[in-house]
C-alpha cells in the first residue's frame, strides 16, 4: 500500500510540473536560399587592365611610408553562397509568447561551415524577444525587427522596444552602448500613428536620434498608400533636422519618394518609382539625406546600383541602399507567362543630387532583367540579370567598363 501511494504521489507530482508544458504551442518555420553570382567592373575598371597598369604610390599615415598601391579598387566578384534561418515561437497563451530566430550564413569554401569538412560555427541570433499583451498594449522586448518610412529611416534589427495600441506605435532602439568615440550611447525614438480605410492609408513618423558627442538628429516623416483595385500607389515625405555639436553644423535635409502599380491585366502590370535625397552643396548647413547619418536604414532598388538580389555590393558612386543625395527614376514590367513563372524587366536612372569631388553627378541607366519560376510547391528559382550603362560619376579616372552582374537563387521558405 505504502508504494502504491508514493508511485501515485510520484505521478501527481509529474503531471503538475508537466501540465503547464500541454497548453504551449510550439511554432517551427525557416527560410533557406542558395545563390551563384558574377558581378564585373562594379568600379569600371576592369581587372586585366589593373594588373598591367602601372603601380600608384599613396603616402601611410599610420607608418610615414610611401606604399606601392595599385590604381583602382575592385568590385568584381564570383561567388556561391547559402544562408539558413530557423524560427522558433512558443505561445504559452494567448497574451504572452517568446520569438526566437536563428541564421547561418556561408560562402562555399570559406573559413566557415562553407569550407571542406564543414563543421564550422557560425550560428548568428537573428531575432530574441518577448511578445506579450497588457490589456490594449502590446509589448515587444528584445531584439528583434522594424521598419520605418519604407527603410529610408530605418529597415534592420535592433535590440529595444515596441510599444503598440491600435494604430498608434513606439519604437525604441539602442543603436551602440558607449559610442568608441566618446564613451556616448547611440539610441533612437520613434513615434507613429496610422489613420486607415479600405483605400487608403496615412502614417505620420516621428524619429529623434540621440548621437554621440551631444549630437543629434530628427526626422519628421510621412507616408502614404492608396489601393484602388487595379492600381496602388505610395508616397513618402521626410525632413532631416538636427544637429552635430562637433563641428557646431546644423542639419537640414529631405527626401521625396513615391511610386506606384498598375495591373493592366490578369497577367501584366506596370510599377515605376522615383526619390530624391539631397546631398550635401558645402554650404553653411550639413544637407545630405540619412545615409550613414542614420544606422540601419535600407533601402534596396536597382540591382547593380542599389544592391538588389544579391546585395554583395553597389556600383562606384552610387549610395547602394543607405539613401542618400541621389535621385533615381524607375519605369518596369511584370508579366506572368504562366501559373509558374513570372517575367520582369525594369529600367533605371539615377544621378547625385550633388556632383562628387570630381565634378561629376551622372550614375548611368541601369536595365535589369528577372524570371521567376516555382520548380515545385515552396520550391522557387530567381535568374537576374543587370548592366549598368556607367556614366562619369560611376568610373574612375579613364577605366569606362560597364558594370553587369548574372546570377540565380534557389529558395524556399516554410
Amino acid at each position: 500500500m505504502k508504494k502504491m501511494m508514493i508511485a501515485a504521489l510520484v505521478a501527481i507530482v509529474g503531471i503538475a510540473f508537466t501540465a503547464p508544458a500541454f497548453a504551449v504551442e510550439h511554432e517551427f518555420g525557416g527560410y533557406f536560399r542558395v545563390r551563384a553570382f558574377t558581378a564585373k567592373h562594379f568600379d569600371g575598371t576592369d581587372k586585366e587592365d589593373v594588373i598591367a597598369g602601372t603601380p600608384s604610390y599613396a603616402l601611410n599615415s599610420k607608418t610615414g611610408a610611401i606604399e606601392a598601391t595599385t590604381p583602382y579598387a575592385q568590385n568584381d566578384a564570383s561567388m556561391i553562397d547559402s544562408r539558413t534561418r530557423l524560427y522558433y515561437t512558443a505561445q504559452i497563451n494567448d497574451n504572452l509568447k517568446f520569438v526566437s530566430k536563428f541564421e547561418m550564413d556561408a560562402d562555399w569554401g570559406d573559413s566557415g561551415y562553407g569550407k571542406v569538412g564543414a563543421d564550422g560555427v557560425k550560428v548568428e541570433v537573428k531575432h530574441t524577444y518577448v511578445d506579450f499583451n497588457l490589456g490594449a498594449l502590446n509589448a515587444k522586448l528584445g531584439t528583434q525587427g522594424a521598419t520605418l518610412s519604407r527603410g529610408f529611416i530605418f529597415d534592420d534589427d535592433f535590440s529595444g522596444a515596441v510599444l503598440s495600441a491600435g494604430s498608434t506605435a513606439f519604437v525604441f532602439a539602442k543603436a551602440e552602448e558607449n559610442s568608441a568615440n566618446c564613451g556616448d550611447d547611440v539610441q533612437f525614438y520613434t513615434l507613429m500613428h496610422t489613420v486607415a480605410t479600405d483605400a487608403f492609408s496615412i502614417t505620420p513618423e516621428v524619429t529623434y536620434v540621440d548621437l554621440a558627442d551631444s549630437s543629434y538628429i530628427y526626422f519628421l516623416a510621412l507616408n502614404a498608400d492608396v489601393n484602388l483595385g487595379a492600381a496602388s500607389a505610395w508616397a513618402t515625405l521626410i525632413y532631416e533636422g538636427g544637429e552635430f555639436d562637433a563641428t557646431d553644423t546644423d542639419v537640414s535635409a529631405y527626401l521625396v519618394a513615391f511610386g506606384g502599380d498598375f495591373a493592366a491585366s490578369d497577367v501584366l502590370s506596370i510599377h515605376g518609382q522615383a526619390f530624391y535625397a539631397t546631398g550635401d552643396d558645402d554650404g553653411d548647413d550639413y544637407e545630405s539625406f540619412g545615409g550613414a547619418d542614420m544606422p540601419g536604414s535600407s533601402y534596396y532598388w536597382a540591382e547593380i546600383m542599389g544592391l538588389g538580389t544579391f546585395d554583395d555590393a553597389a556600383s562606384a558612386g552610387a549610395p547602394a541602399d543607405d539613401i542618400s543625395n541621389v535621385a533615381a527614376f524607375n519605369l518596369g514590367t511584370t508579366f506572368k507567362a504562366s501559373e509558374k513563372l513570372s517575367l520582369s524587366a525594369d529600367l533605371w536612372y539615377a544621378i547625385l543630387a550633388e556632383e562628387n569631388a570630381a565634378g561629376d553627378d551622372k550614375l548611368g541607366t541601369e536595365l535589369d532583367l528577372q524570371a521567376s519560376y516555382q520548380l515545385i510547391d515552396g520550391l522557387t528559382l530567381d535568374v537576374v540579370a543587370a548592366y549598368l550603362f556607367a556614366d562619369d560619376a560611376t568610373y574612375k579616372g579613364d577605366n569606362d567598363e560597364d558594370p553587369y552582374e548574372l546570377g540565380a537563387q534557389l529558395s524556399l521558405s516554410f
